[in-house]
């Protein structure tokens, strides 16, 4: 199983998500009230990803979904983009050897091939390092857009020769295939919308929209969302039995 530390017993959750996915958002604005660059506030961002994710394993949160980059991200500065890939370079490089310990598997949702060469390199390697991990699952959702996957299974689907498939053959032509879809999604500095993440996967997730910007979401901020996702009924359609 891997060096675990189960932290779950001394918070008395109702129940966990089996899948957490988090839009990491607010990272610039995080920078601009402090009279920082942006290019501070993604460094503060890989500080508080490291943190998290292990504060997810920590609590025994099967599979952890972070949006880093997105399709749209493109458009960003250049000087911030290149920041970005530097950030990531270092974090999957460096950051990522101690939570190798937690028997983890490292994937990733997106394109990442359109990363540089030497960024794609890394992120390989980890991903082959990791892929005997059996206990926790960290996807990585980089050059990620939903609708981007939905057509993207779609081609997939037609050059496959089928000629229909249901939802559930559907779903395994996404990036997510192998993953069960996320219950409990959380979008960090008060923006209540998904932008354009996991559109397909999220049809019965539970959503959360802290105020907080991402560089602040410490464990205290993760067990209050984790406090607000167990007092969710959850009925999948059906009808609540007494």
């Amino acid at each position: 199983m891997g060096y675990v530390m189960f932290k779950r017993k001394n918070q008395n959750f109702n129940v966990l998500p089996t899948h957490l996915a988090i839009i990491l958002d607010g990272n610039g604005r995080w920078a601009k009230r402090r009279g920082l660059k942006r290019t501070a506030g993604h460094k503060a961002g890989v500080v508080a990803l490291k943190a998290t994710i292990k504060n997810c394993f920590d609590l025994g949160i099967k599979v952890v979904s972070f949006y880093a980059f997105s399709t749209e991200n493109w458009n960003r500065p250049k000087e911030e983009i290149d920041t970005i890939f530097s950030l990531v370079r270092d974090f999957v490089k460096n950051d990522l050897e101690e939570i190798y310990n937690y028997d983890v598997k490292v994937v990733a949702s997106g394109d990442y091939t359109k990363f540089p060469a030497d960024l794609v390199e890394e992120l390989e390697k980890c991903f082959e390092k990791t892929k005997n991990g059996k206990t926790f699952i960290l996807n990585l959702c980089i050059n990620y857009g939903g609708r981007a996957e939905i057509v993207r299974a779609v081609n997939n689907i037609m050059q496959s020769g089928k000629k229909s498939v249901n939802e559930d053959e559907f779903s395994k032509f996404l990036y997510t295939a192998d993953l069960p879809d996320p219950d409990f999604i959380i979008r960090t500095s008060g923006e209540q919308r998904l932008s354009n993440y996991m559109l397909w996967q999220c049809a019965y997730s539970e959503f959360y929209f802290p105020k907080i910007c991402w560089p602040d979401f410490d464990k205290s901020e993760l067990i209050k969302a984790l406090n607000e996702y167990g007092k969710r009924n959850r009925r999948f359609g059906k009808i609540k039995e007494n």
